[in-house]
C-alpha cells in the first residue's frame, strides 16, 4: 500500500535542519513556532523516529535526522522545480553575486541552495574577494548584486547583520602574548586591516605580519598552526579555533555590519529574486541585524572557566 510523504512536513524539517532553530524555521517560512513544531512531531511520528535533539540550546539533527535531510532536499527540489514550471516566469539567465572571502562559507550554502530549487534553471556565478574590490565590480558592472563588510558604509544599502570584529588564535597556544604580536590578515585593500593596525597602535602593542594575502584559509591555517592571531567577524570563526577575550590582553576591536548592495543603475529581475533569497535566509538565522552575535562560538575565557 503506496504511502505519501507530506511536502510541507519536509519543508520544516529542513528549515529546522538549516537553521539550527525552530524559531529561525518559523521566521524563514511564515509560519508560527508552535506550527513548525507541530509538524515536526508529525513527520516524526510518521516515521517512528526522533529526528532532533538539543544541544547547548540548539536543535541539532540526530542520526535519523541526518538520514532524511539528503532525501528530504531531493524531493523539495523537485516539487519546486515542478511548481515554478506550472506557475511562474519561466526565469533563464545567469546571476551574478559577489561576496567577501572571510563570510563565503558561513552564509552562502543555504541560500545558493534554496535559490537553486526555486530557479534550476538560472546560473549563479559566484565572486568571492574583497569587500572594497567586489563593490568595484559592482559598479563596473562585473556583478549584478554584492555584499559587503563594512564599518561606515559608503553608500546606500540593506544591512543584514552586525557582527563584532574579534581576536582569533589557536586552542594551546600563546601567539597572542608575544611582542611583537604576530598577526595574519588580509591584503591592503581589507576592511579590517586598518581597524585591526590603529586598535593596536592605541594599545602601544608592537606587530609584526606573518601573512598578508586575500585568502581566508591560508589565513586560518597561520593561526591553527599556532603562528599568529588574526581578526574576523565573530559568526565566522570556524570550530577549530577560537575567541581570544578580554583577558587576552588584546582591544577590544568594532563590529562591522554585513550589507546588501544593488547596483546604482537599479537591479535585474534575476538579481531582485536572489537579493530576496538572501535577505529572507538572514532574516530566518538573525531574525533583525542589530542582534550581536555574542557567544556563538568557544572562546579562550570560557574554555578556562570549564
Amino acid at each position: 500500500m503506496p504511502r505519501d510523504i507530506d511536502i510541507s512536513l519536509l519543508r520544516s524539517f529542513v528549515a529546522v535542519a538549516d537553521t539550527g532553530s525552530v524559531t529561525g524555521a518559523a521566521r524563514l517560512l511564515n509560519r508560527t513556532q508552535a506550527a513548525v513544531s507541530q509538524q515536526i512531531k508529525r513527520l516524526e511520528e510518521q516515521f517512528g523516529v526522533e529526528l532532533f535533539g538539543r544541544e547547548h540550546k540548539r536543535v541539532t539533527l540526530g542520526p535519523e535526522g541526518e538520514r532524511l535531510l539528503a532525501q528530504a532536499h531531493k524531493m523539495l527540489a523537485i516539487n519546486d522545480e515542478t511548481w515554478g514550471i506550472m506557475t511562474t516566469p519561466s526565469y533563464r539567465g545567469e546571476v551574478r553575486l559577489g561576496i567577501p572571502l572571510d563570510i563565503v562559507s558561513r552564509y552562502t550554502p543555504p541560500i545558493l541552495r534554496r535559490f537553486n530549487s526555486a530557479w534550476p534553471h538560472v546560473r549563479v556565478s559566484l565572486q568571492a574577494g574583497n569587500s572594497q574590490d567586489l563593490l568595484e565590480d559592482l559598479d563596473a558592472g562585473v556583478i549584478d548584486l554584492t555584499l559587503a563588510t563594512d564599518l561606515k558604509p559608503q553608500r546606500d544599502c540593506e544591512t543584514l547583520r552586525r557582527d563584532r570584529l574579534v581576536w582569533v588564535g589557536a586552542p594551546d597556544a600563546n601567539a597572542h602574548t608575544q611582542r611583537p604580536l604576530p598577526i595574519s590578515i588580509g591584503g591592503k585593500s581589507c576592511r579590517f586591516r586598518p581597524v585591526v593596525m590603529s586598535a593596536l597602535g592605541k594599545a602601544d602593542i608592537d606587530w609584526r605580519i606573518v601573512l598578508q594575502v586575500t585568502n581566508q584559509e591560508a589565513v586560518n591555517a597561520t593561526v591553527a598552526a599556532g603562528l599568529a592571531v588574526t581578526a574576523m567577524l565573530r559568526d565566522n570563526v570556524p570550530d577549530d579555533l577560537f575567541v581570544l577575550e578580554d583577558d587576552s590582553g588584546l582591544p577590544q576591536l568594532p563590529e562591522f555590519d554585513i550589507n546588501l548592495y544593488l547596483p546604482k543603475s537599479g537591479v535585474s529581475d534575476l538579481g531582485r529574486e536572489l537579493a530576496h533569497h538572501i535577505r529572507a535566509d538572514f532574516t530566518a538565522r538573525f531574525g533583525s541585524h542589530s542582534a550581536y552575535a555574542s557567544g556563538r562560538r568557544p572562546s579562550r575565557k570560557r574554555d578556562r572557566a570549564a
